[in-house]
């Protein structure tokens, strides 16, 4: 059981860094990281075709990197 989380663990790590590899940067510079989260906040620019794929590829993968973390450290504590 300890050996496949820490697979899964690892497949959800390697495809976490690939997806955001994969996007897009928003703005460059300090100046457009400050107005990009504002426009991205307030909805100014919708998110569209691949960028929204990749956008909730990304969350996938982050939310089942921190749960398979949390439970790989359970089964190896236990």
């Amino acid at each position: 059981m300890e050996i496949f989380l820490k697979i899964l663990l690892v497949i959800a790590s390697i495809g976490l860094i690939a997806v955001v590899l994969l996007q897009k940067g928003k703005s460059a510079g300090l100046s457009g990281a400050i107005s990009g989260g504002a426009e991205h906040l307030f909805g100014k620019t919708k998110a569209r075709g691949l960028e929204l794929l990749l956008s909730r590829v990304t969350v996938g993968f982050a939310v089942a990197f921190f749960l398979l973390s949390l439970i790989a450290a359970y089964v190896v504590k236990a």
